[in-house]
């Protein structure tokens, strides 16, 4: 029982880390969707360190349809 409560603690804290890559690829990248970013030397300077958060982003608008059906599959809501 002690191994499933911790394989769930690290598959929650995976899906944490996921949503922060978002919401900092948001900060970034938001003069894409019309929120307000940092000055544009910040946003190109951190352009290449960025695919990652481009392949999220990209990953996220499939799934921007259905977010309650993906939160309940993280929380495993049946």
């Amino acid at each position: 029982m002690d191994e499933v409560a911790r394989g769930k603690a690290v598959e929650t804290v995976e899906y944490e880390v996921e949503e922060l890559e978002n919401i900092f690829a948001l900060l970034v990248l938001g003069v894409f969707v019309g929120i307000p970013s940092p000055p544009i030397q910040i946003t190109m300077d951190l352009m290449p360190e960025m695919e990652h958060e481009f392949a999220v982003m990209l990953a996220k608008v499939t799934t921007a349809h259905d977010p309650l059906g993906e939160l309940f599959s993280v929380l495993d809501i049946d």
